[in-house]
């Protein structure tokens, strides 16, 4: 794992389950981490998450410097942003809340500090409106496990400069990711809108009694969720064409979107759906705690990326194809 070398602070704001990956994935690139998150119990519950990240980062390869021991919480956010070069902030999903936050970070923060947040679906320029330099202010949406999983979606808002854009583009993948820029601002960004769209088809079919989660969650791993992992979905549809690849293929199965197969709106969250979701999903995890989970989970993580590098590298692509 390469040093960071254009940053050598980062803030996070927040130290949840998405605001602890990014201090994890800071910590195991060198850096020097300040965390603020004003929920009782939050520095334990900050440190054992890095803990219990870290196996799956010393895997990876931890970059000269790293340490558990680089992390320093503090008690305001005015102390958090200080002396940061980068500011992710993780809180939860409140326009109103971020509004307030955001007000309050780019007053403390240093002038040329870039301001990020971590939001899965809000729009920049609305929760940036009192930022005082809304111009090095961005999106950089993660997904989770943050500290292994490499796609970070970066947006821009109305006032956010071209050069914040291109800093943070560099900045992330410096961590380690691949920033995907989104080139406008649209609700829910680009892949959580897929992944709802899956998520509401996987509901309907628990609602109406056609499969359980467990069944499901086969039918996504043991097949195009393997596609997926190295492919994606235009590839893999352009492969299902033959030797005409994507032309034969709108041409052959495009109809089928015609078909009554998709239900795009969401069921109504019963009781009873309510339930079938819980007890499905407890009986796949057992008697297995949400922290072995993590690991089993982080090490499958690590063994498919290593495979997809090794085998990128057999065919002579880059890392990036």
């Amino acid at each position: 794992m390469k040093e960071i070398i254009s940053i050598k602070t980062f803030a996070a704001i927040g130290s949840g389950v998405i605001g602890s990956g990014w201090v994890a994935r800071a910590l195991a690139h060198g850096l020097d981490v300040v965390a603020w998150d004003p929920g009782p119990g939050a520095e334990k519950q900050l440190r054992d998450n890095v803990a219990n990240a870290w196996p799956a980062l010393e895997r990876v390869g931890l970059a000269q410097g790293a340490s558990q021991e680089r992390l320093r919480f503090v008690n305001t956010i005015e102390e958090c942003v200080a002396h940061a070069d980068f500011i992710q902030e993780s809180a939860p999903e409140r326009e109103e809340l971020k509004l307030a936050l955001h007000e309050q970070i780019s007053r403390a923060a240093k002038p040329d500090a870039i301001i990020a947040s971590s939001t899965s679906g809000l729009l920049p320029t609305d929760f940036y409106a009192r930022a005082l330099h809304p111009e090095r202010c961005i999106v950089g949406h993660p997904f989770n496990p943050v500290y292994l999983l490499p796609l970070v979606e970066v947006v821009g808002g109305e006032r956010t400069s071209p050069a914040t854009i291109d800093a943070a583009l560099r900045i992330y993948h410096e961590l380690g990711m691949r920033p995907l820029h989104v080139r406008k601002e649209v609700p829910g960004f680009i892949a959580d809108r897929l992944l709802e769209a899956l998520w509401r088809e996987a509901l309907h079919l628990v609602d109406e009694g056609v499969a359980t989660t467990g069944e499901i969650d086969d039918a996504i791993r043991f097949g195009a969720g393997i596609r997926w992992s190295f492919m994606g979905t235009f590839l893999t549809y352009t492969l299902a064409g033959g030797d005409a690849g994507m032309r034969h293929f709108m041409q052959q199965f495009g109809p089928a979107l015609e078909l009554p197969w998709t239900k795009l709106v969401a069921p109504k969250l019963t009781d009873q759906l309510i339930d079938r979701v819980v007890d499905g999903t407890a009986q796949q995890v057992g008697a297995r705690s949400i922290k072995q989970l993590e690991r089993y989970r982080d090490e499958c993580i690590t063994n498919v990326l290593s495979a997809i590098a090794d085998t990128k590298a057999r065919h002579g692509l880059g890392a990036d194809e």
